[in-house]
């Protein structure tokens, strides 16, 4: 296991900005590191910018990185209703106006690369390559989407070390990736008032009705403009290497990469392969 340094120590070595924005009716938390072409990174179901603190260093040598918290998420605005794709969607389309930029290449891991899949479907003109890491979007198994809500929803009531460690070490194929940092990270947002709630809100996608009418479609995944890496783990938790793959096959110009010994977050458990790969994904 490659050891990191602390998420804030990596991240503050770098020229960066750190601010807060008005997006739509969110008031939203974005990282800004690099230059060079935009590459927009979205993070999971009840993440935050700091998941993709052992990968913005390496991706901002080459690119205008911008990292941000999701509606209902980490700093930004707690959510007040049920939160669906078109409403993260309508998020990421403002920030990319706000921000001034016409286009940006998408990274996105679980809900982040499902929103990155329903963005380049509704606006394919906005966006470069995708790179989908362990994505939602095709799955809906109900045994996965109980523990998901499960798990979140305890760690959000009751934000104590234990309950935090048991969500995130669900995420991992090896349980000492999650640092007494990232623990404490993860802590302080869900501790903060109203995050519960918010959380309830989020948790909506693992509804099943709810799940199946935002789950992407033949027609989407045929709107998808430039291509994507569909990046899988030999442990992911949310479902087999199989629906990466088939998820590759379904996008023009998809392509399938099996990154070993991570569970959901290869980005952090493999970030050294991981930006490897990403680098040389969009550079081609």
């Amino acid at each position: 296991m490659t050891t990191h340094p602390p998420v804030w120590v990596a991240l503050g070595a770098i020229p960066h900005v750190v601010e807060y924005r008005q997006i739509g009716s969110w008031t939203t938390r974005i990282f800004r590191a690099g230059s060079g072409d935009p590459l927009v990174l979205l993070s999971g179901t009840g993440g935050h910018l700091e998941a993709y603190s052992h990968n913005i260093a390496a991706l901002a040598e080459h690119y205008a990185v911008v990292a941000y918290d999701f509606p209902g998420h980490g700093y930004t605005t707690h959510a007040d209703k049920d939160l669906e794709l078109a409403d993260y969607v309508e998020h990421l389309h403002d920030l990319l106006d706000t921000l001034d930029l016409p286009w940006a290449h998408l990274s996105g891991e679980s809900l982040g690369g499902w929103v990155a899949q329903k963005f380049a479907a509704a606006h394919p003109d906005r966006v470069g390559k995708l790179v989908l890491n362990t994505p939602g979007g095709t799955m809906a198994n109900p045994e996965v989407m109980d523990r998901i809500r499960s798990l979140s929803q305890a760690a959000a009531d009751d934000p104590s070390p234990e309950r935090i460690r048991s969500r995130l070490e669900w995420l991992m194929a090896e349980p000492s990736t999650v640092t007494d940092e990232l623990v404490a990270i993860r802590q302080t947002i869900y501790a903060r008032p109203g995050f519960a709630q918010s959380m309830r809100h989020i948790l909506c996608l693992q509804d099943p009705n709810i799940r199946q009418r935002n789950l992407m479609t033949p027609e989407e995944f045929a709107r998808i403009p430039n291509g994507a890496l569909v990046i899988w783990t030999s442990d992911d938790p949310s479902g087999p290497a199989g629906e990466g793959m088939h998820m590759a096959e379904q996008i023009t110009n998809g392509r399938f990469r099996l990154i070993t010994g991570a569970g959901h977050w290869p980005q952090w458990e493999q970030s050294q392969e991981f930006n490897a790969a990403v680098l040389a994904f969009l550079a081609e």
